[in-house]
């Protein structure tokens, strides 16, 4: 009964516009009271929700995120690729994948991405001819890849959340799965592109020298290799390469490039600060939340439901998978892990799943549900870019959205496209 009152609650407090981690703890307070679990239980959990050594890596990389976004990094993406890949109809929005794909590999946050590359490309595909909704559509589901790429703040909260899944090895797991996202979602891009005929004064645009692009974009492209390079060679852990990343882009952005000036720094320490702010707090209410869910075992009997009623593993997996879809469609990631994980831990362990695999298989859905109307945390970003409403990046997005399930269905038939690569490299 306690349990059924307190979901009800926290349903009631989010239908009522409040702040999720809000109702999350004070659904997580009453069931505490309820129970009698002791009111100093509420504080200490609090505490206990920031006080990960994991966490420590979470403000760096969301700082990294906007210290990349001031440093024209991205800008000097899209001039190589373009160099590199020519213009002809549907290239554009290939570079704006590829653009953020190798951005995923500087910042960990979707939205950062999409506010990066967008900045940058959505400009250039309207002269060449893009209507703004598929535009829009094209940077929100690239942006997308940002989790799922090393380093990643979803796999840091998970990491967190999960036990016996570090940080090192979920950026291995999470490569391979990034890459492969990348490029499924080239494949409607440019189908889409040359079914409809967009993008055909693209040719007329002119390529920059191949040369002098790819050396203004050097430090672009080294950033990557420097942070996964330096963590994989032992240089540095996860933890301390978000600080390095820190730096090496301050040194880009105010020496290099100099985009950003002195001045610019307290702005960009503030949004970094606010962004951090409002996700670690966020995890510490939902710690109270899930140490009342936890200790007054409310989801041992969904978890033993789900194992007496005779569905085998894939076909339970199938059921979370959709079931993630859908809550994606209205959630971001970072909440979903917080509601949902003390209801699917029981079933990851009922079923032996590999809590690495699994962890990236719930990242993967996410990054669907990120650019899946009508939430699509990314294509709000981009559909303001844009300056379009986000209802004319509909009738896109789903072709984007199937692209990325097919690939979910041979993680789950190929685990090892998941799991070879930490296991390669002993994590």
């Amino acid at each position: 009964m306690t349990g059924l009152i307190i979901f009800l609650l926290f349903v009631a407090l989010m239908l009522a516009g409040v702040p999720i981690g809000v109702a999350l703890m004070l659904a997580g307070s009453l069931g505490i009271g309820m129970a009698d679990l002791g009111l100093m239980s509420i504080p200490n959990n609090f505490y206990a929700g920031l006080a990960k050594y994991p966490l420590l890596a979470l403000p760096m990389f969301v700082l990294v995120g906007v210290v990349f976004d001031r440093s024209g990094v991205a800008e000097r993406l899209v001039n190589f690729a373009v160099a590199l890949l020519g213009r002809r109809p549907g290239m554009l929005p290939v570079i704006a994948i590829a653009v953020a794909m190798l951005l995923g590999g500087i910042s960990g946050s979707g939205p950062a991405n999409a506010a990066a590359v967008g900045g940058v490309m959505l400009m250039a595909m309207k002269r060449a001819g893009y209507p703004g909704g598929y535009s829009a559509t094209v940077i929100g589901a690239a942006a997308a890849t940002d989790i799922l790429i090393p380093p990643s703040i979803a796999f840091i909260v998970y990491s967190v959340l999960v036990p016996g899944a570090s940080v090192p090895a979920l950026f291995a797991a999470g490569l391979i799965p990034g890459v492969l996202a990348g490029l499924a979602l080239m494949i409607p891009a440019v189908w889409l592109a040359r079914r409809h005929g967009f993008g055909l004064a693209e040719a007329d645009m002119g390529r920059p020298p191949l040369w002098p692009s790819f050396l203004s974009a050097l430090w672009g492209l080294a950033a990557p290799v420097l942070i996964l390079g330096g963590m994989r060679a032992g240089w540095f852990t996860p933890t301390e390469a978000a600080v390095v990343a820190v730096v090496y882009g301050l040194f880009v952005g105010m020496v290099v490039h100099r985009k950003i000036k002195p001045r610019d720094l307290l702005a960009i320490f503030v949004e970094a600060a606010e962004t951090s702010g409002i996700i670690m707090v966020v995890l510490a209410l939902a710690s109270i939340f899930a140490y009342a869910v936890s200790t007054l075992g409310i989801v041992d009997p969904v978890a033993r439901a789900i194992q007496a009623s005779g569905l085998g593993s894939h076909a339970t997996l199938a059921i979370v998978m959709l079931l993630l879809l859908a809550i994606g469609m209205v959630l971001d990631g970072i909440s979903i892990f917080l509601i949902f994980m003390p209801l699917l831990l029981p079933i990851m362990r009922n079923f032996a799943w590999d809590p690495v695999w699994f962890g990236v298989l719930l990242t993967y859905m996410v990054a669907i549900g990120q650019f899946t109307p009508p939430m699509a945390v990314n294509l709000m970003v981009s559909s303001k870019l844009a300056g379009v409403p986000m209802e004319q990046t509909v009738r896109w997005a789903l072709w984007f959205v199937a692209a990325m399930m097919v690939l979910v269905i041979a993680f789950v038939a190929f685990p090892p496209l998941i799991t070879w690569l930490p296991q390669a490299l002993g994590y």
